[in-house]
């Protein structure tokens, strides 16, 4: 019935999703926009990177910008796919959205703790997400995205020490309209969309948009015969823009969404690991598991189906208000986050004999206040500035439930064979069994600004300052039936406080609290080489505040406070316009050290494999970027950019006790080499429709997934490089009211791993397959009214 709906959808609906430039508008001098926006220059695309709109050409920061059409073209449009079209943003893909994270530059923070936070901030409208799985579901309607690199506390409300995702929704205009779309994909998924502008009077805009997807999933289930690894989204948003007098611009934002994905299930992808030498041997647990076959292992057998429901929701007001020549603008925003990890940890079918069952149930809440204060200046005068006051309130709290079954042989000498805890040759099963209860409260203050004083039309100096005051609060209270694998006993204040872990338990919870402020700037100089070339120089010192690595199984020894994070960037960049605008190429050169770098290594904590968050001492980052467009004639547009990355460990700092990862080695999620390539052209016909093909490419190089002290899990933990190619063809009425778009994706089939972590039964390697791991087809239909 679902898919005779949407099919039915699909028939009224057409749709084309080529890659479209990103948003034109009004250079800063002022200049006229173009009457027809496919007459504009790539030259004149707009950022709000410095809280002002203004050319991308002519900010003093290394900016990729990518159009909502862009993003909507690719697999999951959602900064998962924006990988693929941004070469030094990576991302980080994990079982449960808690976890996954983004990397800039080969830098970025992937925790199991509920106190950490990100190193790279996502605002969305002018809205900070306080938790990294926030910034991870659907991105629509979606006017554009703005990857800024590098420390960016100056301007941004929330401290940023490794750069900023700038998400812009599209608007509400003053035109009634709106679009319905549908699209189907092989392996049954389906997408649906629409957008209604409604004008609710001369000064009253509003626009309301919903959304529906369905996949079924990439990988089979052998223990039900089921698909999994697939999801069920859906949502919507509304903005209301208002004229609330001739000096004052209102906006509100209110947006809800609920994801159920029986994701994400890692695939057993190797066969038993021996540690020592990384050779495959053999184990007992292979005769239940499917056959490994690396990358193109598509098949797990588990009996709890890994999975995830989310739900979010959140309100923001902003106020624009022209106070003479300044602007003063207010956004006060509140967000509501729920999320639930159904795991199954044992990666087997059932509890068998020596090999325990580890079921996970782990729900988390949490909300989020904030409220952000701007004091902007005219643009184009000797000193133009960005003053700002920021506070959030970031709470969370998880209680998480570990449930094991553990059965020893009942005869002897033991089965050689798999045995089944349920078979008579095996003992009665225990059943160890643990909950805790655990969160963190992030409080944040800050006073910023930039300013820019235009010494001579061609030359600038830049400037800026960051006050930052930080107070993190933690609780953690562990109540533990039985202990067993992966689960330890109680841990309460009364464990901590009496003699660090040999108290007794007293069923308070143990309290922890860090504070810090810091002073972080940035400064620098930028020249107008020529009219169409500009080249700048900044230093900027990067802060991150302090964490508390609380998680599950925490014990008294891992109570310590995680220092604050803080950084040294520099950066050289050269942007040009060549041809009237129509060819921009952009470079920028950096160099960036981390010092006590909040980071995550490998540690085995009560016989289960975790990732330990600690201060991992000094890394630095150093490379190339290059981001260009170029729009031949007025039907074409190559969009490409590549990136040269050596991020690496300088001096690793280990708990005490702890291995340490040798200097030079390669940190997570940072390919040497990586680049996009990105064409569509339109073909103008006499007939009813215009033709549109596009392609697009990404390749990368080889990066390490396992950050880790033992050479042999970063041999094995190590994504090979590879090369995605997707085609799309599509039609378009004359009028723009109908189009019609044919995508392949993968073309080449192109199998990969989006991460490898170890641990798997026997010491096996844990795959994560992505949906773009697989080359497969699809249609998608828009309609515009």
């Amino acid at each position: 019935m679902k898919a005779l709906h949407l099919a039915g959808v699909a028939t009224l609906a057409l749709l084309a999703a080529t890659p479209a430039m990103a948003q034109t508008a009004p250079a800063a001098t002022g200049q006229t926009e173009p009457a027809n926006p496919d007459e504009a220059a790539p030259g004149d695309i707009v950022v709000t990177a410095q809280k002002r709109s203004e050319r991308l050409q002519d900010v003093p920061v290394a900016v990729s910008v990518v159009s909502g059409d862009a993003l909507a073209t690719q697999g999951k449009p959602s900064l998962e796919g924006a990988q693929y079209l941004v070469p030094s943003l990576n991302f980080l893909k994990s079982g449960t959205t808690l976890n996954q994270s983004l990397f800039l530059r080969g830098v970025g923070t992937s925790t199991f703790s509920i106190a950490g936070e990100p190193s790279i901030s996502t605002v969305v409208d002018g809205v900070v997400f306080a938790r990294a799985g926030e910034a991870f579901g659907d991105l629509v309607d979606i006017d554009q995205l703005e990857v800024l690199r590098g420390p960016q506390g100056t301007l941004f409300g929330k401290n940023a020490s490794a750069g900023v995702i700038n998400i812009i929704s599209k608007k509400p205009t003053n035109t009634l309209g709106g679009y319905v779309e549908a699209g189907f994909f092989t392996d049954s998924e389906y997408r649906g969309r629409a957008v209604l502008n409604v004008p609710l009077g001369e000064s009253v805009r509003s626009r309301l948009t919903g959304f529906y997807t369905n996949y079924d999933g990439n990988i089979r289930n052998t223990a039900n015969g089921k698909l999994v690894n697939g999801f069920e989204h859906y949502g919507g948003r509304l903005q209301v823009d208002a004229d609330a007098g001739p000096n004052v611009k209102l906006a509100f934002i209110a947006d809800y969404h609920h994801n159920d994905d029986d994701c994400c299930g890692e695939v057993i992808a190797t066969g038993p690991i021996n540690a020592t030498t990384g050779a495959v041997t053999t184990n007992a647990s292979t005769a239940v598991l499917p056959t490994p076959r690396g990358t193109n292992t598509r098949e797990l057998a588990q009996d709890l189906v890994t999975r995830t429901t989310e739900t979010g929701y959140g309100f923001s007001l902003q106020a624009d208000i022209q106070a003479g020549t300044q602007t003063v603008t207010s956004i006060t925003a509140y967000r509501d986050y729920k999320n639930t990890e159904i795991r199954d940890g044992d990666f087997l079918p059932a509890a068998y004999i020596g090999f325990n069952q580890l079921h996970d149930f782990g729900p988390q809440t949490g909300n989020t206040f904030s409220q952000e204060l701007r004091l902007t200046s005219p643009g184009h005068q000797f000193l133009t500035y960005v003053l700002g006051a920021y506070y959030s309130r970031a709470e969370s709290e998880r209680i998480f439930t570990r449930n094991d079954q553990v059965c020893n042989a009942a005869v002897n000498p033991a089965p050689t064979a798999l045995t089944p805890c349920s078979s008579p040759l095996a003992a009665p099963s225990t059943f160890p069994t643990g909950t805790a209860d655990f969160g963190s409260v992030f409080k944040n203050f800050a006073l910023f600004g930039q300013g820019t004083v235009n010494l001579a039309s061609r030359f600038r100096v830049i400037g800026g300052l960051r006050y930052t005051v930080d107070q993190l609060d933690v609780f953690h209270i562990r109540r533990t039936t039985l202990a067993g694998p992966g689960i330890n006993g109680n841990f309460d204040a009364g464990v901590y406080n009496n003699g660090l872990g040999g108290g007794v338990s007293n069923g308070v919870p143990f309290r922890g609290k860090a504070t810090n402020e810091n002073l972080s700037g940035k400064a620098g100089v930028q020249f107008d080489i020529s009219r169409g070339s500009t080249a700048y120089a900044t230093y900027a010192r990067g802060y991150k505040g302090p964490a508390f690595n609380v998680f599950y199984n925490l014990t008294a020894t891992g109570t310590n406070t995680i220092a604050p994070e803080t950084s040294d960037s520099y950066e050289l960049g050269l942007k040009n316009s060549f041809f009237g605008g129509k060819l921009t190429l952009n470079l920028a050169a950096y160099y960036a050290k981390y010092h006590n770098f909040q980071a995550n290594n490998p540690d085995l904590v009560a016989g289960v494999v975790v990732t330990r968050f600690t201060n991992a001492g000094d890394v630095s980052t150093r490379g190339v970027e290059l981001d260009t467009t170029f729009r031949p004639v007025r039907d074409l547009n190559l969009t490409g950019g590549l990136a040269y990355t050596d991020a690496h460990v300088d001096a690793f700092k280990a708990p005490l006790g702890a291995a340490v990862v040798p200097a030079g080695t390669p940190l997570g999620f940072a390919p040497k080499w990586k680049g996009n390539l990105s064409a569509d052209y339109r073909v103008r016909t006499n007939g009813f429709a215009d033709v549109l093909l596009g392609a697009q490419g990404s390749y990368q190089s080889s990066e390490l997934a396992l950050f880790s002290a033992d050479a042999v899990q970063r041999r094995l933990g190590t994504i090979g490089a590879y090369g995605l190619v997707n085609l799309s063809a599509g039609l378009v009425s004359k009028d723009e009211h109908y189009k019609l778009t044919f995508q392949v994706r993968n073309l080449f089939d192109q199998s990969f791993a989006a991460s490898i972590i170890n641990g798997g039964p026997g010491g096996a390697y844990r795959y994560q397959i992505p949906r773009d791991a697989d080359r497969y087809f699809g249609v998608t239909g828009r309609v515009t009214f």
